[in-house]
């Protein structure tokens, strides 16, 4: 039998820990916090987004960063396999739009408790509020770990700390710095799945509005750097929202000060189409100030904004407009812009992008290449993915992986 330490009770950890106890080896599982799962149960609002139910090569396609060193993770535990471990354990789950997978109680409570009934039923050693001090390493190979002045020894250490979103969950950095003491390259963090800022003061009186069925475009000077349809939302920062969310974890490694966000209002029209709508809304009102004509068209908290990146003045009247006048409002419409910041920081940020280098890691077993015994799974590898149950589908199988590597070392 053999002895294996898990540091973090997180999805991957979690998971880890089961698949080490599947071959009967001894496992501990140490986690800082009073209680398994502390990020899980904030996340999907309060329901935990599980996995996400497509086949796995979508799941692949929304994998942003290295997504190749997931095919052997991604084959050894899959969505189903996830979706079997809790149901088989006393959860019952949802598919709901976007294949998003869900508790039926819409509790993410349950899902923890499905997975720590699977590890007590595997005989997992869980120890809470016991927070790990480093790996012990000697002669090229991981020992065991230190807990204060107390040594656990072990033929292998599995570390699945988190990364560093969401810190009052306990995810502080430490597997960062447990693999840099070890020689293991980790990549620059960045705060990923998390809104933007906008420069000035004008986005602050549209805070609380959102956008739905809208097309947004991002550029740094006149390069495309990201477009996508769906839904915003307006914060008294700047804006957030999943188009929004899902923009940063492409750009958002990269310094966005003055980026444009360009905002289509209504994509399902072409300039000619919208002049018509907006003529016969004119036709309708043309005795009325421009101000008061635009509520069929836009959500009044919109308006005020729309007519000033119009350069119009908003007394005149409708039927007084100029076909120029009336082509910049167009524009405005088709192009409402707001100059980007910066994103905002990991305390907001839903996944970390950067981490230990996959490079120096096995994917099909998540060892180490340099270190014997020292094993690293979910949000502490360079490892991110789009929203939609897809990061935690990485720290599920990677976590998986980890477990079953560190059973069979």
């Amino acid at each position: 039998m053999r002895k294996i330490i898990i540091i973090g009770g997180g999805a991957a950890g979690m998971i880890a820990a089961y698949s080490a106890a599947l071959t009967s080896n001894k496992v501990i599982l140490l986690e800082k916090n009073e209680k398994l799962g502390k990020k899980l149960y904030i996340t999907g609002k309060g329901r935990c987004n599980l996995t996400n139910s497509s086949d796995m090569n979508t799941v692949m396609e929304n994998i942003v960063s290295n997504k190749r060193f997931l095919f052997s993770a991604f084959k050894k535990f899959t969505n189903e396999d996830i979706m079997n471990l809790v149901e088989n354990n006393g959860t019952k789950l949802k598919v709901e739009r976007g294949n998003r997978v869900f508790p039926v109680s819409d509790h993410s409570s349950d899902i923890i408790k499905s997975i720590e009934k699977a590890l007590r039923d595997l005989n997992v050693d869980i120890r809470l509020n016991t927070k790990v001090d480093k790996p012990i390493i000697e002669d090229g190979r991981c020992i065991g770990v230190m807990i204060g002045k107390n040594k656990i020894l072990s033929d292998a250490v599995v570390v699945a700390t988190g990364g560093m979103s969401y810190q009052a969950t306990g995810s502080d950095g430490d597997g960062y710095r447990f693999a840099k003491e070890a020689g293991i390259s980790v990549s620059k963090l960045y705060p990923s799945l998390v809104p933007f800022n906008v420069e000035g003061e004008r986005v602050k009186a549209l805070q609380g509005l959102s956008l739905k069925n809208i097309h947004v475009y991002i550029y740094n000077n006149k390069k495309l750097m990201y477009d996508e349809f769906g839904e915003m939302l307006f914060t008294h920062f700047g804006v957030s929202g999943p188009v929004i969310i899902s923009a940063s974890a492409i750009i958002g490694n990269k310094d966005i000060r003055g980026y444009r966000l360009c905002i289509d209002l209504k994509p399902a029209l072409d300039n000619e189409k919208l002049d018509e709508r907006i003529l016969r809304d004119f036709t309708e009102q043309k005795n009325k100030q421009l101000k008061n004509s635009l509520n069929k068209l836009f959500p009044t908290k919109l308006i005020d904004e729309v007519i000033y990146q119009s350069r119009i003045d908003p007394e005149k009247k409708v039927n007084l407009l100029t076909k120029e006048e009336r082509h910049r409002l167009i524009n405005a419409t088709k192009n409402l812009e707001f100059t980007l910041s910066s994103t905002r920081g990991f305390n907001e940020a839903i996944v970390t992008k950067g981490g230990v280098e996959v490079s120096q890691i096995n994917p099909k077993t998540m060892e180490s290449k340099h270190v014997k015994g020292l094993f690293f799974a979910g949000e502490v590898l360079d490892l991110d993915a789009f929203t939609g149950g897809y990061n935690l589908q990485i720290a599920w199988s990677s976590g998986y992986a980890a477990g079953e590597g560190a059973g069979n070392v």
